[in-house]
Formats: C-alpha cells, structure tokens, sequence
C-alpha cells in the first residue's frame, strides 16, 4: 500500500524556516511511520494490542530521525543541523503525545519517546548510511526491534524480513525524497 507524501511547499517562492521545515518532516514521519504499522498489519503480521501499534510507529520515528540527521549532516553546518534536527524530534514528540493520548488515554508519552530516542541514536551510530541509502546492519536493526516488540510467534516470524527487505527500505526511499524535495 502506498501513500501520497506531498512534499512540495504551495508557494515556492516563500523562504521557509528550518524549525518549519522540520514541522513537515515530522508530519510526514508520522505519516511514513503509520503506514508502515498498517501494512504489517496488511501483510497479515499480529499486533496485540493498540499500544504495541503505536511501539512499531516510534520505531519507525526513531529510524527516520537518524535518516535525517545523516541527510542533514552533509548538508548544513552543525549550528543549522541542530536546529533541524531538535525542532524535528519536538515535532514527532507531539505527534507521539497527542496520537498515543487519542488511543490510550491520558499520560506522558513523550519522555518514553526521548528515551527511546535516546538509545536508538547509540545503536545506529554503528550503522552506515551513504548515498545509496541505509546499510544491511541499518535495516536489520530497525527489523530487529520490530520483531522484540511483535514478538516472535508463529504469526509475526517472519516480520523481520518484512521490515528489512520492503518496509524500511520503503521508509527510507520515501522520506528521503520528501526530505530533498522540501529543501529543493
């Protein structure tokens, strides 16, 4: 199943902030990440409940900040990459927050979200990531911690090579477009 990113700006002509650039990247993170979710699901993978659904998607969110950041590192000096790069991540915490608050009621969600954030961003510093996108180690580990939070039942066996051979490498390919078509 395949979503429309719309990752062009109405009007072009307009200079844009990086703290509202980051505010579309977060959006289409989200969106990129619940897809993701939602074609497990699709391809017949079990979730157990509504919070391991909402596991998946900041799995997701966490692979697609590291993309960003590696994206951005290349092409901004370190005072602008920070900027983009933390305005992002408040971004998808509020997503987090306001889209984990709708299904599971009221809590902090968000400091969960930055612990998570925290030591995804260790354990994909390990990884490569180059012009032709997120290395085999890269996905994997996005797959690999899919699979811990699914569970490796009959069911959801397989979902690792799910995510590391279509899901992720699709994440990627559409956030990376989008990412470049926003500054574009």
């Amino acid at each position: 199943m395949a979503i429309r990113i719309k990752s062009h700006w109405w009007n072009e002509a307009s200079n844009r902030t990086l703290p509202e650039i980051a505010s579309a990247l977060a959006f289409i993170s989200w969106r990129i990440a619940l897809d993701k979710a939602i074609n497990l699901h699709c391809e017949r993978f079990v979730y157990a409940d509504d919070a391991q659904r909402l596991g998946v998607i900041r799995e997701y969110l966490a692979f697609l900040i590291q993309v960003a950041d590696r994206l951005a590192h290349g092409r901004f000096a370190d005072d602008a990459r920070r900027v983009l790069i933390t305005s992002l991540v408040r971004n998808v915490i509020a997503h987090c927050q306001d889209n984990s608050q709708d299904l599971l009621g009221p809590g902090d969600y968000g400091s969960p979200f930055v612990d998570l954030l925290n030591r995804r961003s260790a354990d994909y510093a390990q990884y490569q990531l180059d012009q032709d996108g997120p290395s085999y180690a890269f996905l994997r580990h996005l797959g690999f911690e899919i699979q811990n939070l699914m569970g490796a039942g009959q069911e959801n066996r397989w979902v690792i090579d799910q995510v590391m051979d279509k899901d992720g490498w699709d994440a990627y390919k559409s956030f990376a477009k989008a990412f470049r078509d926003l500054f574009d």
